[in-house]
Parts: structure tokens; C-alpha cells; sequence
């Protein structure tokens, strides 16, 4: 059975299975996967025909978790809090980025407040695909919405593996658009997670995120300085970027 080469994961070597075994897991029949369950393998528990065992008997256990919101609504924070929880349980986990977010920090995930988890930053989800391993039996993917449509595939295959798939990001863009692969994983995930923020004008339910510096891009990194969470009544995509209020000193 054809064998993806070895990567490193905690200083351990373990192996990947191709994604064409993926596939195959994928497209069986969810009674078959149940039924004819490999049999018990000895020797190497670190091996590729052991680590494949295991995957294969908890390949009925896959789903996929979406946390979506606009920001500053905590999405990367409770990502972080459900790794954080496997992580304790000794349950292995793997973390994903999009490559071109390096706001924080270029292999971790960090909250607005600033919480942080380890993350391995990827180009797109053909790399994230490929990079993960046959032990790991939980996915977290943080700012889903800066992948490539691909993410759904990706997810899709994993949880029909048997991974626990976790996928935080935008819902919807600075226009109110739906943004990138979110919305479809919505729509396919077993467990849907509609994160609010706190409106920066009225402290009512932000629904909507609003740019308040002057460009054209889809894409503008930044926090505070560049984005307020807005609810229904105070979001106004066409409005004109806002001047920096000046606070007056405390007396």
C-alpha cells in the first residue's frame, strides 16, 4: 500500500497516507468501514501498517467543527480553547495557518487576547492535505476564509478518515460578502459555532465587520487600527473611513 515519506511531529516519526487511500476510506460505505475492520497488527506501534490500522478503525468518527463571526468576536480564542483541551487529554493534535497571516507570530495562532496555540503556517490546502499525519486524530485550521476553495475538499477527506476537523474564519468579508471556503463549510460541518462580537458604536451584537481604512484589497491584515465589529444597524460597508478619535488625557 502506497506511503506518503515520514514527516516530524513532537520529535516522533510517523507516517502519511496517500491521498488516494483517503479517497478509497472516504468513498466505502460507512457499514463496510464498521465491519471489516483490519485486524490487530504487531510490532512497530509507530508503524505505516499500524498507524493506518488505527486510522482505519476510527474512520466512522470524523466530523467537521466550523467557528464563524465576524471580528473580535473570539473565534481564534475558542479554537484555541478546544486544542488546548485535547492537548490536556493527550488526544494528538495538529494546527494550520494560512501562510500570509503573520499578525502575532509566524508558527502559532494568537488571540486578540493574546491566547496562543503551536501552528504550522501552509501556502494553501493541497499543502495542508499532504501535511497531515495518520496519528493525528484532531485538525485545527485557524482564518479559514484567507485558504482556497480546496479547504472543503481537504476537510471533507479528513473527517471521512476519522480526523475531528476544526476550522475557524470569517463568514462574511468587509462588503458583507460570504468570504472564500466558510460559507460551504458551514453548510457541510456536523457542528455550526456563530460567533458574535461586541458593536465598536453601539456595544449591540456585531454581526458585520467593518474597515475603517481606505483600500480596495479583500485582503488587509490588521486589528484594531484597521477593522471594528458592527451590528446590523451601525455597519455601513460604503461608509467613509473613520478619523482616529483623539482621547483626552486622563485628569
Amino acid at each position: 500500500m502506497p506511503v506518503a515519506e515520514s514527516v516530524t511531529l513532537s520529535d516522533m516519526p510517523v507516517s502519511k497516507v496517500s491521498e488516494e487511500r483517503v479517497r478509497q476510506i472516504v468513498q466505502s460505505d460507512p457499514a463496510d468501514r464498521r465491519l471489516a475492520r483490519p485486524p490487530a497488527v504487531s510490532g512497530d506501534p509507530g508503524s505505516a501498517a499500524a498507524t493506518l490500522a488505527i486510522m482505519l478503525q476510527r474512520a466512522d468518527q470524523g466530523w467537521i467543527e466550523v467557528i464563524a463571526g465576524p471580528m473580535f468576536s473570539g473565534k481564534s480564542e475558542e479554537l484555541i480553547r478546544r486544542i488546548t483541551r485535547y492537548h490536556i487529554a493527550r488526544v494528538p493534535t495538529q494546527t494550520f495557518k494560512p501562510t500570509l497571516d503573520d499578525r502575532y507570530a509566524d508558527t502559532e495562532v494568537v488571540s486578540h487576547s493574546r491566547l496562543s496555540t503551536a501552528a504550522e503556517p501552509v501556502p494553501d490546502s493541497k499543502t495542508l492535505l499532504g501535511s497531515v499525519a495518520d496519528r493525528t486524530v484532531v485538525v485545527g485550521i485557524d482564518e479559514g476564509q484567507f485558504f482556497d476553495q480546496g479547504l472543503v475538499r481537504a476537510a471533507t477527506l479528513l473527517a471521512g478518515a476519522g480526523k475531528r476537523v476544526i476550522v475557524a474564519g470569517l463568514d462574511l468579508d468587509y462588503r458583507g460578502h460570504p468570504f472564500g471556503p466558510m460559507p460551504e463549510l458551514m453548510l457541510r460541518a456536523e457542528y455550526v459555532t456563530k460567533s458574535l462580537a461586541v458593536c465598536h458604536r453601539c456595544g449591540g451584537p456585531g454581526l458585520f465587520t467593518q474597515r475603517v481604512v481606505s483600500s480596495d484589497e479583500l485582503v488587509v491584515l490588521g486589528a484594531t487600527g484597521a477593522y471594528q465589529a458592527r451590528c446590523r444597524r451601525c455597519y455601513n460597508p460604503s461608509e467613509i473611513p473613520q478619523q482616529e478619535l483623539a482621547l483626552e488625557p486622563a485628569t
